[in-house]
């Protein structure tokens, strides 16, 4: 397992980082290895157009149409 040394980090951060890592019971040091690992080991998030643009078709418009109020009795009868 490799180390790691950063150097020149805001004094800001490091207080957030021990907080965060008193609120999750671990040391600072823990603290930083899952905080990269989170970052930097999960999936890449999709933005919402391209999840939107990789579903595939199914059914018609009229499908999804709105029924008004009057109409939703005939639906479920």
């Amino acid at each position: 397992m490799s180390s790691l040394i950063v150097r020149g980090v805001d004094d800001a951060i490091v207080k957030a980082l021990k907080s965060r890592a008193v609120r999750h019971g671990r040391s600072a040091e823990a603290e930083h290895r899952a905080l990269l690992a989170d970052v930097l080991l999960q999936p890449r998030r999709r933005p919402l157009a391209e999840v939107l643009a990789a579903m595939p078709d199914v059914g018609e418009d009229a499908d999804f149409a709105r029924f008004q109020e009057n109409e939703a009795a005939r639906v479920f009868a």
